[in-house]
């Protein structure tokens, strides 16, 4: 009996045999490439009061995020509040990054009060971690009251000396002039314009980003302040995380609007990269 020919048969064997090794080694390298390419969050840290320093870090830090391609940029908050300038700056960079933005209230016992909620509502995604807080939003001048002038000199007998102003004058209290009536009084014209210019940004930027308006206006009138858990309850955060793992596996999936696009995140397994300043 005639046997068929080995040479071809073992070829094909030999072929099917690499054929199936090949697949089986790309489906082994397919997780491994996947984890390779998950990307990276941009972590900036903001731990104190915001001032020049603080705006040109963030905004370089944003910048930077973009260039290296990162998947999302979380902004760590600690932050009694600071300078309504670099505070704009830090916002106007957060409403035009092309990479989605997290304020991230963090870590338990920390604070985004005054400037740190407006730029909590300014965030594409506001999260905060057990045991923090915000608000006290109301603007407050910078300096304080006029040093008193000098002690006046006791004349003999420890009698006082007399008012110069004398009694009616234009520094006495019976015409309205003189006393506490002398200094800028609460509810002043400047007083309102700055504070209704206040409700009206961060009105705005609650309505941009879908959260509670009428408490940030609160937050600003009467320097109202919330807990995370009573944040969360009254739609002023959309999150509490108890760390950054926990923050990017509870925001994976969500839709963000960006200046020109809507993007679907996809946050687990991203490397963190902390940004120094």
């Amino acid at each position: 009996m005639n046997l068929p020919a080995r040479g071809p048969y073992a070829a094909w064997l030999l072929a099917a045999a690499l054929a199936a090794g090949i697949a089986v080694r790309g489906l082994a390298a397919q997780p491994a490439a996947e984890a390779a390419d998950a990307g990276t969050v941009a972590v900036l840290e903001i731990n104190g009061a915001i001032g020049p320093a603080t705006s040109r870090y963030v905004v370089r830090g944003l910048e930077a995020a973009e260039h290296n391609g990162s998947r999302l940029v979380v902004l760590e908050l600690d932050t009694p509040g600071g300078l309504d300038s670099a505070m704009r700056d830090i916002i106007r960079a957060i409403l035009a990054s092309p990479v989605p933005v997290v304020s991230y209230v963090s870590p338990p016992g920390a604070r985004a009060a005054s400037a740190g909620t407006y730029i909590l509502y300014a965030s594409h995604i506001a999260a905060m971690a057990p045991a923090t807080n915000l608000g006290a939003a109301t603007p407050v001048a910078i300096g304080g009251e006029p040093e008193p002038g000098p002690a006046p000199v006791p004349l003999p007998g420890g009698r006082k000396p007399a008012d110069k102003s004398g009694e009616g004058g234009a520094g006495s209290p019976a015409n309205g002039s003189g006393g506490a009536d002398a200094q800028p009084q609460p509810g002043s014209a400047m007083e309102r314009k700055v504070v209704n210019d206040a409700v009206a940004y961060i009105r705005g930027l609650a309505e941009l980003r879908g959260r509670n308006a009428d408490w940030a206006e609160q937050a600003v009138r009467g320097a109202a302040s919330l807990s995370s858990s009573a944040a969360l309850e009254q739609k002023v955060i959309d999150v509490i995380a108890r760390d950054l793992p926990d923050l990017l596996t509870q925001i994976d999936g969500r839709e963000v609007k960006l200046a020109t696009r809507t993007v679907k995140l996809a946050t687990r397994g991203l490397a963190i990269e902390h940004m120094k300043p």
